[in-house]
């Protein structure tokens, strides 16, 4: 299995290299060079799998044997959901009038991102001590992200990671979970931004190939093959859990609602219909809609500037896995991809051409909800069901209540629940409902925390340059005083 560069202008590779560049040279993002088809028979037989054991199925697809062995690649993919609390790793909760919603959040930072970053981070690991290697891990986040990768590489010899938070702009749970993780290789910095201006700097260091290369520097966004890669899983999942019957010919279809961002959930449902699995796609998003603009007028561009909302992970404007569905939906069109992708750098705004929307709109429908509307749909639906939702999940939610309340007929519904209500207290508050927390969420009140300000004025592309050249001086001071 090989890997190409959206824009076509970088050399192909492996998984491993995949796995350990985020954005591709060329700008571009990594994609299968080929996409395995996959008949009736085989997804009948991943219609009575567990969770991990599709993410088993899946991984094998896309990782060669010669890179990581079938059996080392299950023992990894045990490794890491071991710590998840749900026995099933990730949980369908029936409820009222056809509502299914599927929990992502039942890992240590009751986020969906613990799903794929765990996986990413025992590959990772898996190739790094193999090669008796070192990196340093860069990640930008808007809440979940960073808490996720943090958790998933704490107290790693061979990884280092920096993560820039949006201060203020994400909930203080969020913020708690990332800034109270002491660790010697764990460093946080608190950017007085959102979290696309917080992009801006990260984006500046990963053009510096030559930088990139001396410090083995990466990223763990959803840029990253792997994540998208392990979130390939929900859409299966969602799909066996909900669909009728498998026992019709054509198989019937299952609308899976993605409450989506960066859109990397949204491009691993799209990879996952591209191969043959049945699905009608929803982008749900907040007020920040430059996807749902994009899919309903063929409109890629940016807006005036981020509204913080309820749902604040999905404050986002850039969503750079559009790119890799642009890609998709062009039939690998690279040339025209980084047309179009460069024009959008440029002047930050694009129209999609008539042949690309009309497949995008064909592939997904979209919605948008305002905080009225998330607000409205987490009281709904505990009323109904003594159910709480976190707001990111009450958009997708809330688009089953519209279609519901407008009698629409419709196929089996899924959403997907990306995190806990107990993550977003103040939502739960702002919905007049009662929030419910966990005693290990309340704990972190009571820990002492770290984190460097990066304030408006600094400059955020040398405070990371220094940063990571400090580390790097670290890592060889390690290095020659280790014992030969």
């Amino acid at each position: 299995m090989w890997y190409v560069s959206t824009r076509g202008m970088a050399p192909r590779v492996d998984f491993e290299g995949a796995l350990f560049s985020g954005y591709a040279p060329d700008g571009g993002l990594f994609m299968p060079e080929e996409l395995p088809q996959l008949g009736i028979e085989t997804l009948h037989q991943w219609s009575v799998l567990s969770y991990p054991s599709l993410v088993k199925e899946l991984c094998t697809l896309f990782i060669g044997p010669e890179l990581i062995p079938k059996e080392v690649l299950n023992d990894l993919i045990d490794r890491a959901f071991g710590r998840f609390r749900h026995r099933e790793v990730v949980h369908l909760s029936r409820l009222r009038n056809g509502l299914n919603v599927l929990e992502l959040w039942h890992g240590a930072t009751y986020a969906f991102k613990d799903l794929s970053l765990c996986c990413t981070a025992q590959f990772l690991q898996y190739f790094l001590e193999k090669k008796e290697k070192h990196i340093t891990v860069v990640v930008g986040t808007s809440g979940d992200t960073g808490s996720a990768a943090i958790e998933s590489v704490q107290g790693t010899k061979n990884i280092d990671i920096i993560v820039l938070l949006p201060k203020g702009h994400c909930t203080k749970i969020q913020e708690l979970q990332m800034t109270t993780v002491l660790r010697e290789n764990v460093h946080v910095f608190g950017v007085e931004g959102n979290s696309d201006e917080l992009d801006e700097p990260i984006k500046a260091v990963f053009a510096d190939v030559a930088f990139v290369k001396k410090h083995n520097l990466m990223s763990l966004n959803s840029i990253n093959w792997a994540r998208v890669l392990v979130q390939m899983a929900h859409h299966f999942f969602a799909y066996f859990r909900c669909a009728p019957s498998l026992d019709t010919c054509p198989l019937p279809p299952v609308e899976v609602v993605v409450p989506t961002g960066a859109a990397g959930n949204l491009a691993a449902g799209c990879i996952a219909q591209k191969m043959g699995l049945p699905i009608r796609l929803v982008a749900a998003v907040n007020h920040n809609d430059i996807i749902h603009r994009t899919v309903q007028q063929g409109d890629f561009s940016l807006s005036a500037a981020v509204e913080p909302t309820l749902a604040s992970a999905m404050d986002i404007q850039v969503p750079y896995n559009m790119e890799r569905i642009f890609w998709l939906l062009s039939g690998s069109d690279s040339q025209g991809t980084r047309t179009l992708m460069e024009q959008f750098e440029r002047t930050q705004s694009m129209s999609l051409p008539k042949e690309l929307h009309s497949k995008l709109s064909g592939a997904m429908t979209s919605e948008s909800m305002s905080d009225e509307a998330i607000t409205w749909t987490m009281s709904r639906c505990w009323e109904e069901n003594q159910y709480l939702l976190c707001p990111h999940s009450a958009v997708a939610v809330g688009y089953h209540y519209q279609q519901m309340d407008r009698q629409q007929p419709s196929f089996p519904r899924c959403c997907l629940a990306p995190a806990s209500a107990a993550k977003f207290p103040e939502a739960v508050l702002a919905a007049g409902l009662t929030p419910e927390t966990p005693a290990e969420i309340l704990a972190l009140e009571l820990k002492e925390t770290r984190c460097t300000p990066m304030r408006k004025g600094d400059d955020w592309t040398l405070m990371l340059r220094d940063t990571i050249e400090s580390l790097g001086w670290q890592q060889r001071g390690h290095f020659l005083n280790a014992p030969k």
